[in-house]
């Protein structure tokens, strides 16, 4: 039901404003609601539908998304966010740059979370908030912020932005390091040769060198060096320093005290007057030299998403009014019929309509075996089409496409935090200011306790703790690592839907898996045909299936579809019965035919004994055998059973190998769930559930062995899913089961458990040899940049030695995330 309400006109630019509300259960509903928009200032039209739950609302544009918001609670309705607002951050450097915007976007009125992410360089907000005011609160935190559309790719902008970043970033290095080096040469050259000292003693004269220091410095700051005093210092005068202010301090502070040096030497005690040109200089010089090893370092922690958009076709050859025109993605529609050549990708989720050919699924499933598609197969955009040409009608186009969600899943894993990530972000966030206090005390005590030029000494020292300091190793510990490993699990077939199974999934002590569809094919097939002396393969089968062939029963339709793909003609059949609790019996070409139970047979006063020892092995198999007499002759022993697919021993070996119990949950009956169980080696089995049970066997399993990860295929499977740790979807079940799952395995094999457990466990481990490597570096060396070595061993650190331990530090955290790129499954994918 749809209703407005007409409020006056418009008295200025007018805005939309879309609303999700909760709460609505009828017509008065709707016009409560409208009534409450109507009633707010500057709304010039409400529009409330109760079908989807939705207020669109027209104001002049003046009137704050709070107001709205803010009207429809005291009306006794919920607002909520129809979709998180991702948007897309320019300017952040450090993890304190993440806490700032995540505090600067929860204050936001409406916001009910915020996540940043350091290494994506992307915000994920929940709640009633408009873009447009959450983009001015980033603003006003001093960042660039744009809204992500999700309609396009952002791939293509957000590469070539950083590509124009690194080329920026090499041209100042360049610059700086051509301007720095007869700074360090002038400066350091003396220190280390004595005789080069004399000999610019001799000729240029110190005084003059000191001005051609400051020359060059000044052009390097002033330059190449500018980004650090535009962002640092702001960021400084709004009370929340970042990486920038500690450049811009330290490097500012060397370079005045040499200025007071080099002009007016006589405000500087006796002794102290020194010039550091160079430390100034060479920071800057290695600091850019960090960001540029920095920025090629997280270009390659994206390359996943990269891979799978070169995954997309960039148009298609769509059937339009007779004939065959060429069109980019974003004109196709959803139903257009689409021409395919061979070797060309599909562009677009769609049905074959004409045409016959194989396709390379390999992108999808893992399998390398193309796929023969006919009209009625479905196709998916991204595989690429072998051998003839298709007609293919689009049912999914752009975001709507299996391609797209992947993308889309890969990218939702990447951006996400996962708990071990909200300590560091709490201890980051005071991190900068810590620092400068930290230097600060070293200036006075140095100043009131160290030995002469004791300014000096507290001068250098303050610079190097300010230099030293590191927040962005802390700030990319955990996303760079979370980027690489989901990336490469997107490599695999592992898709992480949810950030979070990431750190749960290490921590599994058991898998419980569903058979149907999970263990096993999900489908019947006849598996086993034994014939009796005088009986042949051919007649057999096609007299059985032929019987079979009146019955709807799923064993019945596997021996009737075994029949087919042997080629056989199905003969007619009259006088068709079934035997209620035996079997089922007809006239098949003037012999009578009979298909059931032993004991069928037996009140045929037929003698199964011949088929003894199959029957057994059939037994210990899980099956149950069926029989078969013609014209009144036992002729052969049949099983259909839903077969166990190629690769599940050789998947909970894996899982076995990583130390896990691997239980079963099915519904079926315990003695064919127990004879599955012996041939696969699964360690506990829980039989004869109902899907509602399903539940309570995951709560059980979790009691007696700790962490759970369940997987699944089929709708039952869903509140199981849920209820586990980790759910964990095959890529071939349904959507329910999907959206209900942390983990989607795309190959539709259970041989992605493993991988994914495996994959977990290296992944965490790399964010705390990470973590462990940014807490050790900033608590070990801040207190030697201090000085706390000198009273021991005399062992100072120059401010030029701690800005290159600063700039490697980062680079040392992207380099360890970067080695999850080489990781190799237990289990290879088939």
């Amino acid at each position: 039901m749809t209703s407005t309400a007409d409020v006056g006109k418009t008295t200025g630019a007018p805005q939309m404003e879309d609303l999700v509300i909760e709460g609505m259960t009828c017509a008065s509903c709707v016009g409560r609601v409208e009534r409450a928009l109507a009633a707010v200032p500057g709304v010039s039209r409400a529009n409330v539908n109760l079908a989807t739950e939705r207020a669109s609302v027209q104001t002049d544009g003046n009137v704050a998304r709070e107001a709205l918001v803010q009207a429809i609670r005291k009306a006794g309705y919920e607002v909520t966010a129809s979709v998180p607002v991702e948007l897309e951050i320019e300017g952040m450097t450090c993890a304190s740059c993440v806490g700032r915007v995540e505090r600067a976007l929860l204050a936001v009125p409406g916001v009910q979370s915020a996540s940043v992410n350091l290494a994506t360089e992307r915000a994920t907000v929940q709640g009633g908030a408009s873009p447009a005011a959450l983009v001015a609160a980033i603003a006003k935190a001093g960042y660039t912020a744009r809204m992500l559309d999700r309609a396009v790719s952002n791939e293509d902008a957000q590469a070539q932005r950083h590509a124009d970043e690194l080329r920026v970033l090499r041209r100042d290095l360049l610059l700086a390091t051509v301007l720095t080096l007869p700074v360090f040469l002038l400066e350091m050259g003396g220190h280390l040769v004595p005789a080069f000292h004399h000999f610019i003693a001799s000729t240029l004269g110190m005084q003059n060198s000191w001005l051609l220091q400051f020359v060059l410095t000044t052009l390097v700051l002033v330059f190449p060096g500018r980004r650090f005093y535009e962002k640092g210092i702001p960021a400084l005068l709004r009370a929340a320093p970042d990486m920038n202010s500690l450049v811009a301090v330290g490097t500012l502070a060397a370079f005045g005290f040499s200025l007071v040096a080099t002009f007016v030497p006589r405000l500087l005690p006796a002794g102290t007057v020194n010039v550091y040109y160079e430390a100034a200089a060479v920071i800057v010089t290695l600091i850019l030299l960090g960001r540029v090893l920095e920025a090629k370092a997280k270009g390659r922690t994206s390359e996943a998403i990269k891979r799978l958009l070169k995954l997309q076709a960039k148009t298609a050859r769509v059937r339009r009014d007779g004939s065959v025109v060429e069109l980019p993605l974003d004109q196709i529609a959803s139903g257009d019929v689409i021409d395919v050549r061979p070797g060309e990708r599909i562009a677009v989720d769609g049905e074959v309509i004409d045409g016959d050919s194989y396709v390379d699924e390999s992108m999808i499933s893992g399998e390398p075996v193309p796929v023969q598609k006919t009209p009625g197969s479905t196709v998916v955009g991204g595989t690429v089409n072998q051998t003839g040409t298709l007609g293919v009608r689009a049912t999914a186009v752009g975001g709507a496409t299996v391609l797209a969600q992947i993308i889309r899943l890969v990218e939702q894993a990447q951006s996400a935090k996962l708990p071990i990530q909200t300590l560091v972000d709490r201890i980051t966030l005071w991190f900068v200011p810590a620092v400068m206090v930290l230097a600060v005390l070293t200036f006075l005590v140095w100043l009131l306790l160290g030995p002469d030029p004791a300014l000096t000494f507290g001068l250098v020292n303050a610079v190097a703790v300010l230099i030293i300091a590191c927040p962005c190793a802390m700030g990319l510990a955990t996303p760079t690592s979370i980027m690489v490993g989901t990336g490469r699990g997107a490599e695999l077939g592992v898709l992480f839907r949810k950030g979070e199974a990431l750190q749960l999934l290490k921590e599994a002590q058991v898998v419980a898996v569903d058979k149907t569809g999970t263990l096993t094919e999900g489908r019947p097939l006849l598996t086993d045909l034994q014939l009796a002396d005088g009986f042949t393969r051919g007649d057999v089968l096609a007299k059985v299936a032929a019987v079979e062939d009146r019955s709807e029963h799923p064993i019945a339709r596997a021996i009737v579809n075994a029949a087919q793909q042997d080629g056989l003609q199905l003969p007619a059949v009259d006088a068709f019965e079934s035997v209620t609790g035996y079997g089922v019996r007809a006239q098949v070409q003037g012999v009578r035919v009979e298909v059931g139970a032993d004991r069928f047979m037996q009140s045929l006063g037929l003698d199964v004994a011949v088929f003894a020892a199959v029957a057994k092995q059939l037994g210990e198999e899980g099956k149950s055998p069926l029989y078969a007499a013609i014209d009144g002759q036992l002729a052969a022993i049949i099983a259909v059973s839903d077969p166990i697919k190629h690769d599940t021993r050789a998947a909970i070996a894996s899982l076995h190998a990583l130390g896990l119990k691997v239980a079963m949950i099915t519904g079926d009956n315990r003695r064919t769930a127990e004879a599955i169980a012996r041939q696969l080696g699964i360690d506990e089995v829980v039989a004869e559930v109902l899907p509602e049970g399903k539940v309570d066997a995951v709560r059980r399993l979790k009691a007696a062995h700790g962490r759970l990860a369940y997987v699944g295929d089929g709708i039952n499977d869903a509140p199981a899913l849920a209820a586990a740790d980790v759910g964990m979807a095959i890529g071939t079940g349904t959507d329910v089961a999907i959206e209900a799952a942390d983990v989607v395995l795309m190959s539709g094999s259970l041989q992605g458990v493993p991988n994914a457990i495996a994959l977990s466990k290296a992944t965490m481990g790399n964010i705390r040899q990470n973590l462990f490597w940014a807490f050790a570096y900033n608590t070990a060396l801040i207190p030697v940049a201090a000085g706390v070595l000198y009273p021991l061993w005399g062992m100072l650190l120059s401010p030029v030695f701690a800005a290159g331990a600063m700039a490697l530090s980062s680079v040392f955290v992207l380099g360890n995330a970067l080695r999850l790129k080489r990781f190799q499954p237990p289990q290879a994918q088939a």
